[in-house]
Formats: structure tokens, C-alpha cells, sequence
């Protein structure tokens, strides 16, 4: 009889980390955000003369490395999302090579871990005095969202001036969101398309602190998901800082309504803020005390 040689058993297949490294996906989004601001930039802006035809849209690596006074090795390195130390003279002639604006060159910095102090734990909650500020703020529109838009309070001018957010699962309690998702909010937001840019830009730059959290990136492929626009703003790397600006409203029930919006940050590294409307003139004014009073009809 003859005996069969037992066969060795298959060694198990390596197994990828079900979680990437908060570093490195900080230098991949890094990586990203240099290809796609200096894909922007044609040669001439920044005096490169050529004939014939050029493969690569903007300006190539070299020409960025270049005028930077950088190593062709190095920035290809920075732009492959590589492990490297950059010091801050480097990012400031990297930024005025690629004719970065104050936003974009902050993200830069906070990409770069330039001066970083570490990424920021993002803490909702919502004390009772916040609520309590909230609610006395009314008849103006008033809430607390997160860094990533998450409404966390607000009170019921705020309520009843685009959707009911009582109505609304807790989850859907995102401007973000509803203004992908909502048809309504499509309607009421006057310019929506450059209000939907701002936030998308306002999300990137809040983004660079929580590169890391699951959480954050879980929302950012859920609206990817369901929402193309958002999708293509996204994928262009565009930034933009949170700032005090004037939105308008044509609210279905009372006509045009245009704020003052104002933000006061509770925890500003981790997005935190009470934003607050303020009407502008006194048509606003009018037809919001005669919107709060609809509202308490219902």
C-alpha cells in the first residue's frame, strides 16, 4: 500500500487592516488636495512659455518643484502622499506657487501637520444652558450644529424655516444632508448652487481635523452615495472657511426672507457652533413673526 505524504496546510492570506492609520490618510488627502490645485493653474500664470501639446492639465510636477526651490524627488514624494517632514518655508512657497488663498493655504498648513496639535475629538453635546440660550433667541431662527453639520439643537423659528425637524429621523438632522437629499430645500435656498459649494468647501476644511474618524468619513460616502452634486463638489478639493455671510430664504407661506447669519463657536476645533439669523430689514422682520405664528397655529 502506499502511503500518501500529508499535505501541508495553506498558509492564511494576510488580512489588510480593517482601519488605515490616522497619518496616513491626513497625507493621502494631502496628497490629493496639491494634485488638484495645481492641475488648476495654467503655465502662464505663472510665466512658463511652451509649443505643441501638453499631456498633463495645469502645471506638472517639476514646474511646481521648481518654482517652489523644492527637490523634483521630494515634492513628487509630498504629492504621493510619502511619509516626509515638510517645514513651514517649504508649505509657504508651495502655497504661492500653487496661488493658494488664506483658506486653502490653512488647509495646507493643517494637512501638513504644521503646527498641529493633534486631531480634535468631536464632543456633541449639548448643555441645557446652550438649549436654554437656543429657545430665548426666538422668534429668530437659532441652532447648534456640528462640524459637519449635524443640527444638534434649535429652536422653532429655526423649525419652521425650511423643513420640521420634529418630524425628521434623528439621523436625516443634517443641513448637509437635506440640502443634497430635500427637494424643499432645493426651493427655498435662494442661489442653492452657491450655498451647496460654500458648505461642501466649509466641510473640507472641518474635514482636515477628522480625517481619521470613522464616523465622519461614514457620512461623507453616504451623501456621495445618494447625492452625484455632492459627489463632484467633492472630488474638486475645494476650501473655504465658516464665515458670517447673508442668506436668503423664499419661504413658500410668507415670500422672500433674507438674515444676517452669525456664528459663535462653542468648540471650534471640533466645529462646534450656535448659528443665529438675524433678519436685515423690516419686511424680514415682519413676515418672520407672521411665519413663527403660522407655525404655532399648526
Amino acid at each position: 500500500m502506499t502511503t500518501m505524504a500529508p499535505t501541508a496546510a495553506a498558509a492564511p492570506a494576510a488580512v489588510a487592516p480593517a482601519v488605515q492609520d490616522a497619518d496616513e490618510l491626513r497625507r493621502r488627502e494631502l496628497a490629493e488636495f496639491l494634485r488638484s490645485r495645481r492641475e488648476r493653474i495654467a503655465p502662464e500664470q505663472v510665466g512658463i512659455t511652451y509649443s505643441g501639446r501638453r499631456r498633463t492639465p495645469g502645471l506638472r510636477r517639476e514646474e511646481v518643484a521648481q518654482l517652489s526651490g523644492v527637490g523634483v524627488t521630494w515634492y513628487t514624494w509630498l504629492e504621493q502622499g510619502r511619509d516626509i517632514r515638510v517645514s513651514e518655508q517649504v508649505l509657504t512657497a508651495i502655497a504661492r506657487t500653487l496661488m493658494l488663498d488664506r483658506d486653502e493655504r490653512a488647509h495646507l498648513f493643517r494637512l501638513a501637520g504644521a503646527g498641529d496639535q493633534g486631531p480634535a475629538g468631536e464632543c456633541n453635546a449639548v448643555t441645557p444652558q446652550q438649549r436654554a440660550v437656543v429657545a430665548k433667541l426666538d422668534p429668530y431662527p437659532a441652532c447648534i450644529v456640528s462640524g459637519k453639520y449635524d443640527v444638534l439643537a434649535y429652536n422653532r423659528a429655526f423649525n419652521g424655516l425650511v423643513t420640521n425637524f420634529d418630524e425628521l429621523p434623528v439621523e436625516d438632522h443634517n443641513c448637509l444632508w437635506l440640502s443634497f437629499t430635500d427637494p424643499e430645500w432645493k426651493r427655498v435656498i435662494v442661489d442653492w448652487e452657491a450655498s451647496a459649494a460654500r458648505m461642501v468647501a466649509n466641510l473640507r476644511v472641518m474635514m482636515a481635523d477628522h480625517v481619521g474618524d470613522s464616523s465622519w468619513k461614514s457620512f461623507v460616502n453616504r451623501l456621495c452615495a445618494a447625492s452625484p452634486e455632492f459627489a463632484d463638489l467633492w472630488s474638486r478639493h475645494e476650501v473655504r472657511a465658516i464665515e458670517n455671510k447673508v442668506k436668503e430664504y423664499r419661504h413658500p407661506k410668507v415670500g422672500l426672507l433674507t438674515f444676517e447669519t452669525s456664528n459663535t463657536w462653542l468648540a471650534p476645533r471640533a466645529g462646534r457652533r450656535l448659528l443665529t439669523y438675524v433678519p436685515v430689514n423690516a419686511e424680514t422682520e415682519r413676515r418672520l413673526e407672521r411665519l413663527v405664528g403660522i407655525d404655532a397655529c399648526n
